[in-house]
């Protein structure tokens, strides 16, 4: 049995006060017994994604910079595995939205950077972040070994794509985890709230069930605005789900929260037994997946 934590988490411009809830917040899963702790996307700043602004990337730093740092120095302390998460400055011109996961004494297992950009009204990402390579034995989608397991990590946008999920699952993952930063424009009504936050679980769950994998999905909540006057709110609702979709636990909307739940990785085993999807794939038959659209 494996003691995960989710931390959902509300987020300001005070860089230091955000990174101090999160270690806070981390400190206090792991005096609790988690062994994972996953943190939200781009938990140390407000979405500035929210508007196009080169002023924001002054706010990238390097893959080794003083987040990494400090996060991996906390994991070594607490002897647990940690992923978070960077808004990455590989180089002039070149940026990235990229997790990383720190694996206790041993340091930085890996990294992950985020593979699939939007750019809607709100999440202007393009403008901000390049994909990550697809290929290399330590980018596109490969789990990062850990010593809780391998760590299928995506990233938000990524959460919507099978392919992704399925890529992770056939290289080896035992589960699948989404650092997360998405929520509603508030001129939407209720109904349409609740059909956009059910279909992000859906989708997910979807994900464990068709991999027979846990799906783990810590998402930021609060109100942000933007510096035009515009704003999101962030949904929250964090959540990880078991191997069948079945949800395990679940944070609430509107407030912060620090979910622990303990995730049997057996299940995947036995449901994979009676559920033998990875078996009957029709491997020969799926060459057009790569197609951009079959006309």
């Amino acid at each position: 049995m494996l003691k995960v934590a989710l931390v959902q988490q509300t987020c300001s411009a005070d860089v230091a006060a955000n990174q101090a809830e999160s270690e806070h917040q981390v400190r206090r899963a792991a005096s609790q017994g988690a062994q994972l702790v996953v943190l939200q996307e781009l938990h140390s700043g407000l979405y500035f994604c929210q508007t196009e602004d080169t002023g924001q990337f002054d706010l990238a730093e390097p893959l080794d910079g003083p987040t990494r740092q400090r996060f991996e120095a906390l994991a070594a302390e607490l002897d647990i595995v940690l992923v978070i998460s960077i808004f990455e400055k590989r180089a002039t011109g070149l940026y990235h939205n990229t997790a990383l996961v720190m694996d206790a004494g041993n340091g930085c297992a890996g990294y992950y950077r985020k593979m699939h950009i939007p750019d809607d009204p709100g999440f202007y990402e393009k403008f901000y972040f390049t994909p990550g390579d697809a290929s290399g034995e330590l980018h596109g989608f490969r789990p990062i070994q850990t010593r809780v397991g391998k760590l299928g990590v995506l990233v938000c946008w990524d959460q919507w794509y099978p392919e992704a999920a399925r890529l992770m699952a056939l290289a080896g993952a035992d589960m699948l985890i989404y650092p997360t930063a998405i929520g509603w424009n508030p001129a939407d009504d209720a109904a349409e709230k609740e059909r956009q936050l059910a279909a992000w679980q859906i989708v997910q769950r979807g994900h464990a069930v068709a991999n027979g994998l846990p799906v783990i999905v810590p998402n930021r909540t609060g109100t942000e605005l933007s510096p035009d006057g515009e704003k999101i709110d962030f949904w929250g609702h964090s959540f990880v789900a078991g191997p069948q979709g079945e949800i395990l636990a679940e944070a609430p909307a509107s407030e912060p929260a620090t979910l622990l739940v303990d995730v049997d990785l057996r299940r995947s085993e036995d449901v994979r037994r009676i559920w033998p999807f990875l078996r009957d794939r029709r491997v020969d038959a799926y060459q057009k997946i790569v197609s951009r659209f079959i006309d």
